[in-house]
């Protein structure tokens, strides 16, 4: 009971982290629709994507890796890693507040940069944990190869941070820097440890099967060259794009042969996992199927610059790979996990977030679709406002039911020691 006691308060403070992400989006929108004088609505934005991707997802995955190492090492491994999760979590509420205040500035540099060697000090003794453990398998890699492309990411981040402070405006290098960060975060970091932690679900059933190595290495190797299906509006060479090319249909094979995998052992996974675990975790493979067909189709240049150069389309992408996949995924984990055991309300503000997420994604896909032929669709930053109302609320009422979980467990965990 005790073990889960850390977890529990862990992911009850990142959840708490994803309610702040949602409000700050709610001003965002709000500020769009309407009027709201009182921040800088670019800076703002700086703050929730940064606080969204330190404070929210890195901090989640964190906890929930720990938590796979605790399981594996057999013993209490928290108290180990206390201090990395303390110092990540005080650079996010770092630039939680200074990036509002002011944008891409000397507190917002540095908190950030705190962040990124934080990130990197964790990579480095969770590797040294993983090469301890007696037993290995596929989960080490996909955990090992989403440390290598954090680190990658920091490069974007380090260019960018030093052209916002030297007021340096390169429109190709800024928007080169900032697909970089992006890329090697959400398809790198983000994807290769959820991966992991979907494996460590199964077990034994998919991770010491051979094709579970094959899917490894087509989404590895992929991960780089992959870097350019954000970047096809540069002027590239010929070789490069074809290159980016294999990579994007080398992720949707990889991905194929994965599903196949489950499917074939559908019956063990089935009695393995609760009915809600297995209804996030179907969602979250939706939308990164969708993703990864996206991918495939964006290497048609035309269609790529068209698409990049549109901001709806953009904002609607990052949030299907950040809400639509990562989010629910992490949902999902925990529910199959049964860290916390969902109850009426915990699943009623479960749902309402759910529908909150594919209602934006409506949304900011139909403004994307419109604008391309100049169209403007009637009081659509307004239903985009109340969109983020409704993610809130969703997250309100999780937060509540989390806290309400964390509190009765613990309740009864000391009638247990009495």
């Amino acid at each position: 009971k005790f073990m889960h006691a850390p977890l529990r308060r862990w992911l009850q403070v990142a959840f708490l982290n994803l309610l702040l992400v949602s409000l700050m989006g709610v001003i965002l929108r709000y500020k769009i629709a309407f009027s709201f004088r009182f921040f800088n609505q670019r800076y703002l934005l700086h703050g929730h994507s940064h606080f969204a991707f330190c404070g929210w997802i890195t901090q989640a995955l964190m906890v929930l890796m720990v938590q796979w190492l605790n399981r594996q090492k057999g013993e209490f491994v928290f108290k180990e890693y206390r201090f990395l999760l303390y110092s990540n979590l005080f650079a996010s509420y770092g630039m939680l507040i200074a990036f509002p205040l002011e944008g891409y500035a000397f507190w917002s540099i540095c908190f950030s940069t705190m962040s990124i060697f934080v990130s990197y000090f964790f990579a480095f003794k969770f590797w040294k944990d993983l090469n301890r453990l007696a037993v290995k398998n596929i989960i080490h890699s996909w955990f090992k190869a989403a440390f290598i492309f954090s680190i990658m990411s920091s490069l974007g981040a380090f260019v960018l941070a030093f052209m916002m402070a030297n007021k340096i405006l390169h429109e190709t290098w800024y928007l080169g820097a900032i697909y970089f960060f992006l890329h090697f975060q959400y398809n790198g970091w983000f994807f290769f440890a959820g991966m992991g932690l979907l494996i460590s679900l199964f077990g034994k059933i998919v991770g010491s099967l051979k094709p579970g190595k094959i899917v490894f290495w087509l989404f590895c190797l992929a991960c780089g060259p992959a870097y350019f299906l954000s970047a096809l509006w540069m002027d590239i060479p010929i070789a490069l794009y074809w290159l980016v090319v294999l990579s994007a249909v080398a992720q949707l094979i990889g991905w194929i042969i994965f599903i196949k995998m489950l499917r074939e052992n559908r019956i063990v996974i089935k009695a393995a996992l609760p009915t809600n675990g297995k209804k996030l975790l179907l969602l979250a493979a939706l939308a990164l199927t969708i993703k990864l067909v996206l991918q495939v189709v964006s290497t048609y240049p035309a269609l790529s610059q068209l698409a990049f150069g549109f901001r709806p389309i953009v904002i609607g992408y990052l949030h299907l790979v950040l809400l639509g996949v990562i989010t629910i995924f992490i949902l999902g984990y925990i529910v199959s996990s049964k860290i916390i055991l969902p109850g009426k309300y915990f699943n009623t503000g479960l749902w309402i977030f759910i529908a909150g997420i594919l209602l934006n994604e409506i949304l900011l896909m139909l403004q994307g679709v419109t604008g391309l032929s100049y169209k403007i669709v009637p009081y659509m930053n307004e239903s985009l406002f109340v969109t983020a109302l409704i993610l809130f609320c969703g997250l309100v009422i999780l937060n509540t039911q989390i806290r309400n979980h964390l509190y009765q467990a613990e309740k009864s965990a000391y009638k247990i020691t009495e």
